[in-house]
């Protein structure tokens, strides 16, 4: 499965089969965290056979069930740090799609169990991650038009267009799409795209714009592009 196919597959997943994570798919998240986290100066970790954040009140709520395994999504304090979170954290979602797994962004319905996760001086967490063998493949949910959230006009690139459908295809809370995308023009032969959020009462749209940018990004191919 490439990463484009990932994104069409991919939906989240809240109930998992009661099975560890294969020995190799392991190793390869925790390679990718590695790099992840020094690219994007965050500290997420994988958390393994560790049933207890899934068990609350919350969670119950949040119709979770075998929720075994999980990503604690953390970083340094900072303005910018949900949506790094977000823009890094998806390239472990992808990759986990690709991978056989099925996974679940999660703002609240979870619990930190201490002894689990170790956070650093200035450091917090942003959300966790469930991650397992679905039950299901989950189900797709209805997206809003490309017109909606962009500038697309017979003036704008193709690949502008593949950028913007991959990016209504990304995760959002509750599914709000509180993004939009502009095509600015070409700088020094290099694109410029204005990305913005829009408010929301839920919140997590910082979150909700990192993911999105990467899926933009992806679908819009090998183009260069200046966020601007």
């Amino acid at each position: 499965m490439t990463l484009q196919e990932a994104i069409e597959a991919r939906h989240s997943v809240r109930a998992y089969r009661n099975e560890p994570i294969a020995d190799d798919v392991v190793k390869a998240l925790e390679e990718l965290i590695a790099v992840l986290n020094r690219e994007g100066n965050l500290h997420m970790q994988l958390i393994l056979n560790e049933p207890k954040a899934f068990q609350g009140t919350m969670a119950k709520y949040g119709k979770f069930r075998n929720a075994n395994n999980y990503i604690v999504m953390a970083g340094k304090k900072a303005d910018d740090l949900d949506e790094r979170v977000g823009y890094y954290g998806e390239h472990l979602v992808l990759l986990a799609q690709t991978l056989g797994l099925n996974t679940c962004w999660v703002g609240v319905s979870y619990s930190k169990v201490p002894g689990t996760y170790v956070l650093d001086e200035g450091e917090k967490i942003v959300c966790f991650v469930a991650i397992g063998y679905g039950e299901t493949q989950g189900a797709g949910h209805k997206v809003k038009s490309v017109e909606q959230v962009s500038n697309i006009s017979a003036l704008t690139p193709s690949w502008f267009k593949s950028g913007v459908e991959a990016a209504l295809l990304a995760p959002t809370a509750v599914n709000q799409q509180k993004f939009s995308f502009e095509y600015v023009g070409v700088e020094n032969n290099r694109h410029q795209i204005r990305a913005k959020r829009g408010f929301s009462l839920i919140g997590y749209t910082k979150l909700d714009m990192g993911i999105a940018k990467y899926h933009f990004e992806l679908g819009a191919g090998a183009v260069e592009i200046d966020w601007i």
